[in-house]
């Protein structure tokens, strides 16, 4: 099992027991019982982050080794997404189902589009 889906399967299983008075400090129990507003937020700062990061990485070509911040931020982020699609009831196999029908679909694109890439 890919570690995607062990982090969603440990996910669910704090969502199942939120109520349980056991001591245990869980992030994760924190978000699921602020609600999906807290969540959505924490995707949104997580998304900033990520930006910011590539965008130092693409600057320091030759510096340090800037690929870590970028992956450390995909995993945030990968992380917040997971804990949303628990609150909405949605099984990553949906998600990795449409990533399959898309890899179907991929090179049929009709026609090539300029794009303004500062946009």
């Amino acid at each position: 099992m890919n570690a995607l889906y062990e982090e969603y399967k440990i996910i669910l299983e704090r969502k199942d027991k939120l109520e349980d008075i056991d001591g245990e400090k869980s992030y994760t129990k924190y978000l699921f019982k602020e609600g999906i507003n807290k969540i959505l937020k924490k995707v949104g700062e997580e998304s900033a982050e990520l930006i910011i990061a590539a965008k130092d990485a693409s600057m320091g070509a030759g510096a340090e080794d800037l690929s870590k911040p970028v992956v450390a931020e995909v995993a945030d982020l990968f992380y917040h997404v997971l804990i949303m699609l628990a609150e909405l009831g949605i099984p990553l196999s949906d998600v990795e189902a449409e990533l399959e029908e898309r890899a179907v679909k991929a090179g049929n694109l009709k026609e090539i589009r300029a794009v303004n890439k500062n946009t």
